[in-house]
């Protein structure tokens, strides 16, 4: 059985390198906030806790308690997904899986946490698709596979996401495009350049 809705911890994935930027991506700002701020303010109401995967604290971390990488220095988000699996295993909650979300996707749908629990089973993975592409970072994680994923991140060669969706049960969940005054929006569009910066600017103007 799935945690009911908005019973389920969120872990922000903020432990990729923000080259293109010049800048750690999550404090960069956005109409009066961080690209975080509106990370944390969308996925809030969705969840009953969140907490942050990153190798050190944004200046603005919003209060929310980090949880670094069990082994610092490997890449690849998988490493983030394992520190939140365990972690939600120390604590003293029902909950039976873990929402991820990355820093920096500022217009992530309101109601991610809600289609992915719908789908999702007790064993189950949920991803999040849209416009015919898939965003495994966008995703609900049974906390029974961590162990399992500990074992498959041995091998330095096994860091691809889709590699390790592949070994278990995932369901995969399509989100519409936006259209947003005649531009189209994808929820999950992510801040990797001053071009995608410049992007989001806009939409959150027409989205005032």
């Amino acid at each position: 059985m799935i945690t009911a809705l908005n019973n389920l911890p969120a872990l922000i994935l903020a432990g990729g390198r923000s080259s293109r930027m010049g800048q750690n991506k999550a404090d960069l700002p956005l109409a009066g906030k961080t690209i975080l701020g509106h990370v944390v303010d969308r996925l809030a109401p969705q969840v009953i806790s969140i907490v942050l995967n990153a190798p050190e604290a944004p200046e603005n971390i919003r209060g929310l308690r980090l949880v670094p990488d069990l082994r610092p220095g490997q890449a690849g988000p998988l490493e983030g997904v394992l520190a939140g699996l365990f972690d939600l295993q120390a604590q003293d909650t029902d909950a039976s899986h873990l929402v991820t979300v990355p820093c920096d996707s500022p217009f992530l749908p309101l109601d991610l946490v809600a289609r992915l629990e719908a789908d999702a089973g007790p064993e189950t993975i949920a991803v999040a698709t849209s416009d015919g592409r898939t965003h495994p970072v966008f995703a609900l994680w049974p906390k029974s596979i961590a162990d399992d994923l500990e074992h498959w991140l041995v091998d330095p060669d096994n860091r691809r996401l889709r590699a390790f969706l592949d070994r278990h049960s995932t369901v995969y969940v399509d989100f519409p495009i936006l259209d947003i005054g005649g531009e189209m929006l994808d929820p999950f569009l992510n801040i990797n350049t001053p071009e995608d910066l410049a992007l989001a600017k806009r939409f959150t103007e027409a989205l005032r």
